[in-house]
C-alpha cells in the first residue's frame, strides 16, 4: 500500500462502486447494513423471503443513491445460493462483497427441544452461511482481485444463555469457527474472512428492552450491569464495523470475530 493513503485516511474506508450481496436484506441487521453499504455508494443485490419488507427496503436504498438487485429468495439451499450469485453478477458484472444477515432463532429449554426445531436453527445459521459463503468464493476467485466475506456472528457464540439458547449458541459458535477456518484457508487469495458479533441493538425484534415499562426496565438493568459502556447497542454502533470490514481498511485482517457489545464479553 502506497503512503499516499495518509494524504486522505479516509480513502481506506471507500467503498464507492464495489457489489455487495446481502441476504436476509429485511431484517434488523440486514436492512442496516444495506442502507449503510447504499449510503457509502455500494452497488447491491437484497435477498429476503418476505416481500413486502424487501420492497421497503429496496426502496430505502435507492433513496440513498443505490443501484438495487432485489431477490425475493432465501439462501435456503446450494441451488439457491448459487442463483442469488449468479444474478447478482448478471446485474453489476461481479461481486466484492457478501455479508450474510440472514438466520434465525428458537429459544426453548433443551427438554422441551426438539431435534428438527434445533437443526432448523442449525441450517438457517449455519449451512446457509457455508453455502453462501462457498458460492460467492468461487466467483471472486474465477474474477480476481479478492473479495470481502462478512458473517453475522452474536456475542452468544462465546457465551452461554439460561433462557434455552442451546440452538442459537451453538450456531453462533460454529460461525466463529468457520469464520476462523475460512480465515486461513481463502488467506492467500485475498478474500478476507471476518464476522461481526453483536450484542443487543435497537430493532423491531428488541424494541421492548428500550422500553420504560417495568419488565423492560428489569431486564435492561440486570444486563446493563454487565456491560461496560453502560447502555444498549444502536443502530450507528454497527456503521463503523460494517465499513471497516468490507473496505480496504480490514485488508490484513481475516478469521476476526470483531465484538460490538459496548465491552459485555470482555468482563
Amino acid at each position: 500500500m502506497s503512503a499516499d493513503f495518509l494524504k486522505n485516511p479516509a480513502s481506506l474506508f471507500d467503498v464507492t462502486g464495489k457489489v455487495a450481496v446481502i441476504t436476509g436484506a429485511s431484517g434488523a441487521f440486514g436492512a442496516l447494513a444495506a442502507q449503510i453499504l447504499a449510503g457509502a455508494g455500494c452497488k447491491l443485490v437484497l435477498t429476503a423471503g418476505k416481500k413486502a419488507d424487501l420492497d421497503a427496503v429496496t426502496k430505502a436504498c435507492e433513496d440513498l443513491g443505490a443501484d438495487v438487485e432485489a431477490l425475493n429468495m432465501r439462501p435456503s439451499n446450494e441451488a439457491a445460493c448459487d442463483d442469488i450469485i449468479a444474478a447478482g453478477v448478471k446485474r453489476f458484472g461481479r461481486i466484492d462483497i457478501l455479508v450474510v444477515a440472514s438466520g434465525k432463532n428458537d429459544v426453548a429449554k433443551i427438554p422441551d427441544m426438539t431435534p428438527e426445531r434445533f437443526l432448523d436453527v442449525m441450517d438457517a445459521n449455519v449451512t446457509q452461511s457455508w453455502l453462501m459463503a462457498r458460492a460467492v468464493t468461487r466467483q471472486m476467485l474465477a474474477q480476481g482481485g479478492g473479495g470481502k466475506i462478512v458473517l453475522m456472528s452474536s456475542a452468544r457464540g462465546l457465551l452461554g444463555h439460561p433462557a434455552g439458547y442451546t440452538a442459537y449458541c451453538a450456531s453462533k459458535s460454529a460461525i466463529d469457527g468457520m469464520t476462523k477456518a475460512l480465515g486461513c484457508e481463502l488467506g492467500p487469495t485475498g478474500i478476507t474472512v471476518n464476522a461481526i458479533a453483536p450484542t443487543v441493538f435497537r430493532s423491531p425484534l428488541t424494541a421492548w428492552m428500550f422500553a420504560d415499562d417495568e419488565k423492560a426496565q428489569a431486564t435492561r438493568a440486570g444486563f446493563l450491569a454487565r456491560v461496560p459502556k453502560g447502555r444498549l447497542g444502536e443502530p450507528e454502533d454497527l456503521a463503523g464495523p460494517l465499513l471497516f470490514l468490507t473496505s480496504r481498511a480490514s485488508d490484513f485482517y481475516t478469521g476476526h470475530i470483531l465484538y460490538a457489545d459496548g465491552g459485555y464479553t470482555a468482563g
